[in-house]
């Protein structure tokens, strides 16, 4: 560019000794401001970084989306984490591993670093906020800035400060979301605020370039191995060119100043006139150009606009801008590169008097007697002429329109606030637990909430048991509105729950008989289990549970006991770690700690082990029979911790060692024990004339049920 502008000077001044002098000082500039290589800016598509020794660093302006390059890793670190369920049960090892890294992002200073994606999912959103657990510094690139501390750590003294190069450091990322090596990062990186002329990237670029050019880009990417090459892409796109200045450039484009260029009335000796014009034919014009660019609508993914004429000719030209860009501003520029292809055709060659010669290539004319704006191209002096040689400028484009397409980008949801429930209910499986057995689920406030790390304590807080991570993420909340008691022997048509769910993904749905039957939608609702068969959504985070079962697998105490405010769990086997415990913890209060990648510090919750996980459910079907002496027989059905479906139809087993029971009969103040092996006892004729009342409890391996109750009519 340079070298051809000081040529076209040189002749005019000299002739051609006088060019080839000039070839040289353009040379000179070029090698000054823009080094020798040619080759210039691409369009990449961001996928992957690079760690190679030689990879080039762009510079950026605006905002970008970029690769970077790894310049310093650790090997994979691992962790272990050892966890029993209960006493005599095997411990079980789990492994995590970690990696600390450090990417270079910009060969000049930038401001911050916004979005991160991994492997094409966001690593951290527009808020700042990770979706997997790391350390994270950013070093901005600033001339002072001294050596990371971790790096320093590792590599000791000589540690390099990267000055003027901004560079991102994770420490101890968790990777197994990636498969447990470092995943392929691209980061949204803010090097200056708002948008970018064209010619502050150029100044910033060569230094000794001087004006201003109209446009303005999102974000750019300023690589290659030439600086010349890159300012002639931003021309070539921009519809800007470079002149020589002094010492060196300056930046023009259609609206900077013209040099009028007036009839001077004489006649060109040899030449027969003053004035020629050439149009070359229609075919050199390309038929389409095209425009790749870096749309930000689209996560600043690989974008591409064409402008096509009618007529003669098949050629495209396609010209990659590493820029962000709108999809109307792409459109836009290349409708004015294909105008300006077109224009092109034209050429003028003037001849002027030896005044002219003032006038130096990339200047703008008009022309006396004629309209329009010329670009000077070149310049010749011979025989006290100046004979110039121009090139039409054309006017800016009328801002075109163009769609994105469609757009899908990465989902930027946000991990929020562990939410975790601690409780003991019946077991679920068929076989009876050998063991108490603690239930853990927990989800987040936010969608992208995964799982949590997990400790449990049996001595309140004094010592604590690490437990591995919570299960997939579990659907739960609140209750909003209560439903009355119903009994456990009907379908509750009428009752219904209203819950709230803890975010808006979570999802619930209806169950006809045979799913039910399967014990789908099972639910523990304060400390009731229910089964519900409709679930109405009403709207953001608020369900409607209709068709319930109520009182499910012995729960039938709890039924009405609810309060607005208490749990919601929808207990699915894949969101639920379980944990078999020592008898030990019968009685006792376990605290249960979360910590996941959205708590600044753990959450916790409690659970009292009364022994709902192992002792029989109480007995059901109570009834009286009066005797002849007075007297009175009381029967009862016992239930089962195993065999809960009762697919069979015969009596479910036992599950326990013997049968056997505890009963108090009261009357009259007095209360009298007895522990049956048989399901019935006598009420004597004196207690049923003092208003006798029977209460009956199963007895099992690890405990008593609950009592079930009745009074002895007199």
């Amino acid at each position: 560019m340079a070298t051809l502008v000081l040529t076209a000077v040189g002749s005019a001044v000299g002739g051609p000794i006088g060019g080839a002098i000039g070839a040289l000082i353009g040379q000179s500039v070029d090698h000054a401001l823009f080094g020798t290589r040619k080759e210039g800016p691409r369009l990449t598509e961001l996928a992957v970084q690079t760690s190679s020794y030689g990879s080039q660093i762009p510079k950026l302006f605006g905002t970008m989306r970029v690769a970077g390059t790894v310049i310093w890793a650790t090997d994979l670190i691992e962790s272990r984490a050892t966890s029993r369920s209960g006493k005599g049960q095997p411990s079980v090892s789990t492994y995590s591993y970690a990696a600390s890294f450090a990417v270079l992002l910009s060969a000049r200073a930038v401001l911050r670093v916004g979005r991160i994606w991994a492997e094409g999912k966001l690593l951290r959103g527009a808020g700042g906020d990770f979706k997997t657990r790391t350390g994270f510094r950013l070093h901005l690139g600033g001339e002072d800035q001294a050596a990371d501390p971790l790096i320093a750590s590792a590599e000791g003294a000589g540690t390099p400060a990267y000055r003027g190069a901004a560079y991102a450091v994770f420490e101890m990322l968790e990777l197994a979301d990636f498969g447990n090596r470092i995943p392929s990062l691209t980061f949204e990186v803010i090097a200056d605020e708002g948008v970018v002329l064209v010619s502050t990237i150029a100044t910033a670029l060569a230094g000794e370039v001087s004006g201003t050019a109209a446009l303005a880009v999102g974000g750019f990417a300023a690589s290659g191995g030439s600086v010349r090459a890159v300012l002639e892409m931003l021309g070539k796109a921009g519809g800007a060119w470079f002149a020589p200045s002094g010492a060196g450039l300056v930046m023009r484009d259609s609206a900077g100043v013209t040099v009028a260029l007036a009839d001077e009335g004489f006649a060109v000796s040899g030449k027969g006139v003053r004035r020629a014009r050439a149009v070359a034919a229609i075919e050199t014009v390309p038929r389409t150009v095209t425009v790749g660019y870096y749309d930000a609508a689209r996560d600043y993914q690989a974008g591409l606009q064409r402008a096509r004429r009618p007529g003669a000719g098949v050629r495209d030209e396609r010209t990659d801008v590493p820029a962000v860009l709108e999809a109307g501003a792409a459109k836009t520029v290349a409708e004015a590169m294909l105008a300006r292809a077109e224009a092109g055709r034209v050429r003028r060659t003037v001849a002027a008097g030896f005044g002219a010669m003032a006038i130096a290539p990339g200047a703008c004319v008009t022309i006396a007697g004629e309209g329009g704006v010329w670009r000077v191209a070149d310049v010749s002096i011979e025989g006290m002429v100046t004979t110039l040689g121009l090139v039409p400028l054309v006017a800016a484009s009328v801002s075109a329109t163009a769609t994105s397409g469609r757009v899908s980008g990465a989902v930027d949801a946000v991990v929020g606030a562990t939410i975790v429930r601690a409780f003991e209910v019946a077991g679920l499986e068929e076989a009876p637990l050998t063991a108490p057995r603690m239930t853990v689920v927990a989800a987040g406030a936010g969608a992208a909430w995964r799982q949590a790390a997990l400790l449990y304590s049996v001595d309140d807080g004094v010592s604590w048991v690490a437990a591995g991570a919570t299960a997939a993420p579990a659907v739960l909340g609140t209750i909003a509105v209560v439903a009355s008691g119903a009994p456990a022997t009907l379908v509750d048509r009428r009752g219904a729950f209203e819950v709230v769910l803890a975010n808006a993904d979570m999802e619930l749905g209806d169950a006809d008989a045979a799913a039910l039957d399967r014990g789908v939608n099972l639910a523990l609702i304060g400390d009731e289990l229910v089964q519900f068969g409709q679930a109405e959504p009403l709207g953001g985070v608020r369900w409607r549970l209709s068709g319930l079962l109520r009182g499910r697998r012995g729960s039938e105490a709890a039924a009405g006991a609810q309060m607005v405010g208490d749990r919601f769990v929808l207990l699915q086997a894949e969101a639920a770690r379980t944990f078999d415990l020592p008898l030990s913890v019968l009685g006792r209060e376990m605290r249960v700690m979360a910590s996941g990648v959205g708590d600044a510090t753990p959450v916790e919750t409690r659970c009292v082990m009364r022994g709902a996980s192992v002792v029989p459910p109480s007995p059901v079907h109570l009834r009286c029979f009066a005797e002849a002496d007075g007297s009175a027989t009381v029967k009862w059905t016992r239930r089962s911790r195993a065999g809960w479906r009762w697919i069979d139809g015969v009596d479910a087993p036992l599950s326990e060692e013997v049968e056997a029971y505890r009963v108090t009969v009261t009357a009259g103040g007095t209360a009298r024990e007895v522990e049956p092996a048989v399901p019935f006892v006598t009420v004597t004729a004196a207690e049923r004339a003092a208003s006798a009342s029977v209460s009956v409890r199963q007895r099992g391996v690890f405990g008593e049920s609950l009592a079930a109750d009745l009074i002895v009519p007199a």
